[in-house]
This record gives C-alpha cells, structure tokens and sequence, in this order.
C-alpha cells in the first residue's frame, strides 16, 4: 500500500507538473517567436538565472527539504500548536533575511550600472537582473508554504502553482512585450515585469489552504528556539545539496554568454525541452518522496526507506531511460516543432537540437538526486550532499573552463551540456554510493537488473521511433501533403491564415510525425516490457487502478 501510494502520489503531483510543462511549452514557444536565440534574449536568460538560483537555493529545494522533517517531527512529537509557532518563526526569519538579499541585490546592480565598461558585454543583464529579484522573496515564501502543505500530504496546489508563472508568462508575452517599443531589446523588460507579478500571484495561491489546514498569520522572531536553529544547521548544507542542477545551469550560463552571445539562449530553450519528461516523473518523485522518508524516519523504519527507495529508483529509470533514448532520436523534430518560426530560424533551430541531444542522457542522471537527496535529509543528514554537490559544482565549472577553451565557437554551448551531464553523472552516483554506507543497500541487484530490462526495452523503441519518424516523413512527402495543406489555407477567408500557410503546414506535419513517432515508440516499449515480465508496468497499472477505485469511491454518495 505504501508503494501504491507513494506511486498514486507521484503520479498525481506529475499530472499537474505535466499541465504546468504544457503551458511552459506555450510559453517557450511564444518566446522564441518573439525573441528567438537573440543577445536579448541570452541577457534575459542570465538576469532570470539569478533570482532563480536563489529559489533553487533557498526555494523549493533547500526550504522544504530542511524544514519537512522538522516540522513534521514537532507535529509528531509537541503537537499541531508547536509546529505552527514553528513555521511562523521560520516564516518571519525567511521574509527578513529574503528582504534584506532583495534590497542588497537591487542595490549592487545599481551601483554596477554607473560603471558601464563592466556591463559592455552584456548590456540589459542588470537592469533585467533588478526588476525580477524580488520574485526571490516572493518564490521562496511561496516554497516554504508548498512544503508545509506537503507535510500534510496537500500536493495538488503546490504542483498547481508553477502554472500561474506560464499563465502570467505567456500574457505578458502576447499582450504587454508589443506595447514597451519595436525592438526586441526594449520588449525583453515586458517578460522580466511578468515574472515580478508572477512571483505575487504564487504566493497569493497559497494561503487559502495554508489557513484551511491551520496556519494563522502572524510574526515571531526567535533564533535561539532550537528547532529553528536545526532548521538553519539544515537549511546551510541543504541549499547546495539539492540545487545541484541549478547551480551548474546558472554556472553554464554566464560563462556561455561570456563565450558566445547566442549560447546563453540554446540552452535555455533546450533545458525547457529538457524539463518536460523530467518533471512528470522525477520532480514529482522528489515531492512525495521527502514526506514519506520524513515519516519512516520520525519512526526509525529505515528498512522501510530502502525498500521505497529501491521502489522509486526502478520506476525513475522505467520512465525516464525511454524518455532519455526518445528525446535524443527525434531532438530536430521537437525543437522544430515547438520553438521553430519567427525569430527562432534555421541558424537557432540548429544550434538548439544540438545542445537538446547533448542534453538528453541527462534525464537518466538528473533524476537520480531527485530520490538520493530526499532520504538524506529525512534523517537529518545534509552534510554528504553538500560535499558531494560541491565537488560536482567544482567539476562543472572545471569542465565548463576546458571546454570552452577548447571546442570551437559553434560547439561551446553543446560541451557546455555535455559537462553538466557528465557532473550530474558524478553527483547521482556519488550519492547512491553514500545512501548505501548510511542505511545499506537498497537491492543494487535488482535495481541493475531492471534498469538494464528498461535499457534494452528503450533501445528497441529508439529504432521503432527513428524508422516511424522518417516512414512518416516518406509519407507526407510522397503524398505532397504540405501543397495540400497549403493550398486549403489558403482558399480559407482567414488572412492570417494566408501569411502563415507555410508556418501552419510545418506545425501540422511536425505534429504527425513526431505524435506518430512517440504513440509507436511507447506502444513498442510497453510491448516489449511485457515481454521481458518486468513488474513495473504492474506496479503502474496497480497505481492507476487504486487511483480509479479511490476517485469512485469519492463520488459515491
């Protein structure tokens, strides 16, 4: 039950995350329209990396993973009362200390902009950079309060919230950008505001349910309370342990913008493709996992967290390794697909797709710190994350160093992918190896074996994409599907239908083909999962029937 459950859980946070992908998707769209892999929006790129490093930081990572167990431990042990004095101490510590950064930040980029040759080469970095840092007080109280309702096993809204950003996101982009002047440097100030008023409505979303499960508003200032300082003693370590990812993506950034103007953009836009598989599963294993380990920890199970971390490990490697092998085959065809049209041309398309297939195998080892981390902080140890997430920072940098210096000018943004997936590599490896010496092993055995079933299972669906996306091709071409398309649009009474044919037919086919591609290669896959008697497709399916059963017993009267 507690497999189903925790299964049902993810699941049910990935359908929101899967919603929230779909409208970043939107999102990114429309943006590289309007922006494309411009210098821009590559500025843009490195201003927003900074308030959201430090959501990484101090947000949804560090604040819930260290302050989870330590509220649930005061539930568990001093009752509802004491948790909530506690959270309302935490809260009034965060909001100081959020300000304080806020105003420091906002300060030295000020200072800085009176020193123009400092800014030479990336002009609109600070004055971006300065509107949209208050969305760092705004996202990390809008994290402390998703994790308090994790706690209580409230997960639908704090996987709701990331909608409202793509929602705000994308009317800003169609409805404010147009009207701040004719130039993409003067419409790139559009984007930066619609993240300043994005981080506002987050943490309005919050609070109806925060009050409905007992938080009431108020201030306490108290740091010598030793439940806060273990709070703090968690929070230091915690903050790098799981923003390892984040770190190394603020640390390609600003060294890609210092390499080459359109490099900061390509792999913006490619970790956005990127995210998309990644969240449905291994975000949302993250944000079920930590509650569960907190409670088998509070109640010293630790065979227990063994046995769920062995559970989620062959789930994360079922859905992602086929998801790793997809995304590299048909990395063009999705890149032209979703971002290919206006501003974003052949030249950026290319340079995209290169960085997205660079980027692939990172789905596989990206999610890994995902379900490592979790367990580490549910027994209160953040010191092995931490060395070992700053060492894999060292080694990205030190990667970023030799790889810029030596691939040439076109290759540097793709190296810069590769070196955040080989520190990834390192950094989920390195954390398996840790969680073994701390609470033994978690069945490497079985794990092995079902990750190299789901290898050669996703292997199979690699070669039944690849040949369905080029029969597909064959198809559309041989039956001059686009003239077809092409000649309706343009006998329609719609004029923008008329000036946008040949866009609209691209749109079309690259649906087909890459739809096609996907429904054969997951029909390939599970096919053959069956074939091999793998259990996870039972596990699933046992989830999803409980899901069922629960939702029809809800209904009932």
């Amino acid at each position: 039950m507690e497999k189903s459950r925790v299964i049902r859980s993810a699941f049910k946070v990935g359908s929101f995350t899967l919603l929230s992908r779909m409208l970043g998707l939107i999102r990114e769209t429309l943006t590289a329209f309007a922006f494309g892999t411009s210098p821009a929006m590559s500025d843009f790129v490195v201003a927003f990396r900074i308030p959201n490093m430090f959501r990484a930081l101090f947000g949804e990572g560090a604040l819930s993973s260290a302050f989870i167990p330590v509220f649930m431990d005061t539930r568990k042990k001093q009752g509802e009362a004491e948790a909530w004095l506690v959270a309302r101490k935490v809260i009034t510590l965060l909001g100081a200390v959020l300000l304080a950064l806020v105003f420091l930040g906002m300060l030295g980029c000020t200072l800085l902009l009176c020193f123009p040759n400092l800014v030479e080469h990336a002009p609109m970095v600070l004055p971006l950079a300065r509107i949209m840092l208050p969305y760092m007080l705004f996202i990390c109280l809008t994290a402390l309060s998703q994790g308090i309702l994790n706690s209580f096993h409230r997960f639908s809204l704090p996987a709701f919230t990331p909608t409202l950003l793509n929602i705000t996101w994308i009317c800003f982009v169609l409805f404010v950008c147009p009207r701040l002047g004719s130039t993409m440097n003067e419409q790139i100030f559009g984007v930066a505001w619609g993240i300043f008023f994005a981080g506002i409505v987050q943490l309005a979303a919050q609070i109806p349910t925060m009050l409905k499960v007992g938080y009431r508003p108020g201030l306490a200032w108290d740091t010598k309370d030793e439940r806060v300082t273990k709070f703090l003693k968690l929070m230091g370590p915690t903050a790098l342990g799981l923003s390892v990812s984040q770190i190394n993506m603020m640390i390609n950034g600003v060294i890609a913008r210092w390499a080459t103007p359109w490099a900061p953009a390509a792999l913006y836009f490619a970790e956005r493709l990127l995210y998309f598989p990644q969240g449905i599963l291994a975000t949302a294993m993250s944000t079920v996992l930590l509650p569960v380990f907190s409670g088998h920890a509070a109640d010293g199970e630790h065979s227990k967290i063994t046995d769920t971390l062995n559970h989620a490990l062959k789930t994360l490697m079922f859905v992602m390794t086929p998801a790793s092998i997809g995304l590299f085959v048909l990395a063009e065809p999705i890149t032209r697909l979703l971002l290919h049209g206006g501003h974003f041309g052949d030249e950026s398309l290319a340079r995209t797709a290169l960085v997205v297939r660079c980027y692939a195998p990172g789905l596989l080892v990206f999610g890994l710190a995902k379900v490592f981390v979790p367990a580490f902080y549910a027994m209160h140890n953040t010191r092995t994350p931490y060395r070992i997430g700053l060492v894999s920072v060292g080694l990205n940098f030190g990667l970023n160093i030799l790889f810029t210096l030596t691939f040439p000018r076109d290759l540097k943004a793709a190296s810069l992918a590769v070196a955040a997936v080989i520190s990834e590599a390192f950094n989920g490896i390195t954390l398996g190896r840790g969680i073994h010496k701390l609470i033994g092993s978690p069945g490497w055995r079985d794990i092995f074996r079902s990750a190299a079933r789901s290898l050669a299972c996703a292997l199979l669906m690699g070669l039944v994409v690849w040949f369905a996306d080029h029969a597909a091709l064959f198809v559309l071409a041989k039956i001059n599907f686009g003239s077809h398309v092409q000649n309706l649009l343009a006998h329609t009474p719609s004029h923008f239908l008329h000036r946008h044919a040949a866009g609209i037919e691209e749109k079309i086919s690259g649906l087909i083909t890459v739809f096609g591609a996907i429904a054969a290669g997951a029909a390939a896959y599970f096919a053959a999962a069956f074939a091999f008697g793998g259990p996870e497709v039972g596990h699933i399916r046992e989830a999803l029937r409980a899901r069922k059963e629960k939702l029809r017993g809800s209904a009932a009267p």
